[in-house]
């Protein structure tokens, strides 16, 4: 039997033909129904700083007082959404950008966001924040020192990257570009994991992001 060749893709559709459709439920109202104020907490910080350990305690905190939550982790994504993508820096801003607007659809739903990733560059991240509405964007950089982070190594990654395995590592033998003006910045290193918790619920709590049980409802 011949076989005949696939029928080519058809050419992308110009982007003049697409038209954003208007949902009857709005944004404010899904808010609303869930009692808090949508955000996305975007946690960056070199490899091994304790960014998904701290997004996850957040998240479980947030969980535990009745909050509807969802947390994207770096390693995660890289199973599904993003698995056909390698680590170039072409690459890696190809994840990013998958992952902001996977944020920014959660956000419109009315979640709190937890975005862990290493994010290494400004511009990215503040390509994110410029994407939605303001006030909505809180950048947590976990600024925990290299050496520590080093010293950490719970994926042997550092050794790897030390010994050439590993190219374009961030924080090795790529740069890390650390936030200018982070709405907070926590060193994992120099508190306990439930104070640090307690500090990113009270600042959430101020900015009326979230609210006490006996305020909901």
């Amino acid at each position: 039997m011949k076989l005949t060749e696939p029928a080519p893709l058809a050419p992308l559709r110009n982007e003049q033909d697409l038209v954003w459709h208007q949902h009857l439920v709005t944004a404010e109202e899904r808010a609303n129904q869930k009692q808090q104020q949508p955000v996305i907490l975007w946690f960056t910080g070199l490899s091994g700083a304790g960014k998904s350990t701290l997004a996850g305690a957040l998240e479980q905190a947030l969980f535990a007082a009745g909050h509807h939550t969802y947390l994207l982790d770096g390693d995660n994504v890289r199973h599904g959404l993003c698995k056909d993508l390698g680590f170039s820096a072409a690459e890696r801003d190809e994840n990013l950008r998958r992952v902001g607007e996977v944020a920014k659809l959660m956000l419109d739903a009315g979640l709190v966001v937890l975005s862990a990733f290493i994010s290494p560059t400004r511009a990215e991240r503040d390509a994110i924040r410029a994407s939605v509405p303001e006030g909505q964007f809180i950048e947590i950089h976990v600024a925990t020192p290299l050496a520590v982070c080093e010293a950490r190594d719970p994926k042997g990654l550092y050794v790897s990257a030390r010994s050439g395995e590993i190219a374009n590592f961030t924080g090795i033998s790529a740069p890390y570009e650390a936030p200018l003006a982070a709405e907070l910045t926590i060193d994992t290193s120099k508190s306990e994991l439930s104070q640090q918790i307690d500090t990113l619920m009270t600042y959430l709590s101020a900015l009326d992001i979230i609210k006490p049980h006996h305020q909901r409802g």
